[in-house]
């Protein structure tokens, strides 16, 4: 059986089990590209330990890339398609990774050159990316739980989420319970699109490793960033909301999330 077919087979199963399965199902499809159109049991070893390896060092990715096909060809054997499974035997230690920790001067720098966001042919407004910088380091969201959040799952009497809202309402007038962050034309913000604009925002602010750590900051660091903060900053007594954690660092109004996707902190 051809390599792509299995695959096809393989994904619209696990999905038609109540799984996601899009970051496996791309990570498959890559798979398949480099193999190219062969059956499954004419794979050899030697291509597919070089697919995983890549170019670089040994990285998280080669795990979670392991961990896909593994599951891949444990459904081929299991239906005869192939003998065994060509993965490699010896798996490496995956490294030890730190994530960058944002000052409160990088988080101001990085807020500034939002700015830059102004012109036409960036996808979002330059308020929009302010916003959702705030919410992801206010309350340490994931950037997958603040792109999924609509006006109906937020607190619209906030100070500025209100004024957020209202300036919001004028790109966007017809959107009455559309994505919270929407781009210039008005369509959900894709993670890919907030992930291409932070990394042109964190040159322009000069917001980089300088420890010669292998990766440069990330948006999901500000959810790190948070949970530092939070610890080591004087007078946050045990249980307390998130609203009064942000109050400390003047940034209640990142905070607006209802009370369905509201958190007490230990």
């Amino acid at each position: 059986m051809k390599l792509s077919a299995l695959v096809a087979q393989y994904v619209a199963y696990k999905q038609s089990m109540g799984m996601r399965f899009h970051t496996e199902a791309r990570t498959l499809r890559s798979f398949c590209r480099a193999m190219g159109e062969v059956s499954v049991a004419q794979i050899a070893p030697d291509p597919v330990q070089a697919y995983i390896a890549g170019t670089g060092p040994v990285t998280r990715f080669w795990h979670r890339k392991h961990e896909v096909l593994r599951g891949f060809y444990r459904l081929a054997m299991a239906r005869g398609y192939a003998a065994s499974s060509p993965l490699p035997q010896i798996i490496p230690k995956p490294p030890h990774f730190v994530p960058h920790i944002f000052s409160h001067d990088e988080l101001q720098r990085w807020l500034d050159a939002t700015a830059c966001c102004a012109g036409p042919r960036s996808k979002l407004q330059p308020y929009t990316f302010r916003m959702l910088i705030l919410l992801l380091y206010g309350a340490g969201l994931r950037i997958s739980e603040a792109l999924s959040l609509r006006l109906s799952n937020v607190d619209l009497t906030a100070g500025a989420v209100g004024r957020y809202v209202a300036q919001r309402a004028k790109e966007h007038p017809t959107q009455l319970d559309g994505a919270l962050f929407p781009t210039r034309t008005g369509t959900p913000v894709a993670r890919h699109t907030a992930e291409n604009i932070f990394r042109r925002l964190r040159v322009r602010a000069g917001v980089l490793r300088q420890d010669g750590g292998r990766y440069q900051p990330r948006l999901h660091d500000l959810r790190h960033a948070f949970a530092v903060h939070r610890l080591v900053s004087p007078g946050i007594a045990r249980g307390q909301t998130c609203n009064a954690f942000c109050r400390n660092w003047q940034l209640t109004s990142a905070l607006f999330i209802s009370l369905r996707h509201s958190v007490t902190l230990p």
